[in-house]
């Protein structure tokens, strides 16, 4: 009965590190928003100074489908995955707005100078306010706004070849892209 008594906090503690175990490479894009099939979150949002697109607002988020996507030059994923946002833009047409994270402005126009601008809009998000508000975990984010300016979709991370065609593309037709 005594070795029980011992052997109860071991074993606990063995399964404990089980479970951390088996959920450490959990992907952090199985977790869904909160803010899907919600309207997007009210925010305004001024142009990134000496960038020729505007900012943008909750109100120019209707009327058709936008993908919005949050990035910011000192992100390596963000460059990464910015070939793959020109070329969704050339493919699809579809209208992209971008929300530049807690960059300097100098710093946001010199990383879309050197690899092309494929936004419509950017927005300055320099103190994070935008980002806190659309529950974005960290740069890059990509979402999916319908017509009626409602969240379809949310990507966490930066976006591949595999997740533009099994993710992203569908989740722009559904939306009515």
């Amino acid at each position: 009965m005594r070795y029980v008594l011992f052997a109860l906090p071991l074993i606990a503690l063995i399964a404990l590190v089980a479970v951390f175990a088996s959920t450490i490479d959990r992907d952090p894009g199985l977790v869904r928003s909160v803010l899907i099939d919600k309207p997007a979150p009210p925010i305004e949002l001024a142009a990134v100074e000496g960038l020729a697109v505007p900012g943008f607002s909750t109100a120019d988020l209707t009327g058709q489908t936008t993908i919005v996507n949050v990035f910011a030059s000192w992100c390596i994923p963000c460059r990464d995955e910015h070939p793959l946002l020109e070329a969704l833009k050339a493919e699809t047409g579809v209208r992209l707005f971008g929300i530049n994270q807690a960059d300097a402005p100098e710093n946001a126009r010199a990383f879309l100078e050197e690899l092309g601008n494929p936004y419509d809009a950017v927005g300055a998000d320099r103190d994070r306010r935008a980002s806190i508000d659309w529950g974005v975990y960290g740069v890059p984010e990509t979402f999916i706004v319908d017509a009626d300016g409602v969240i379809t979709y949310k990507h966490v991370g930066p976006l591949t070849p595999q997740s533009l065609e099994q993710e992203v593309i569908p989740a722009l037709k559904k939306a009515g892209s």
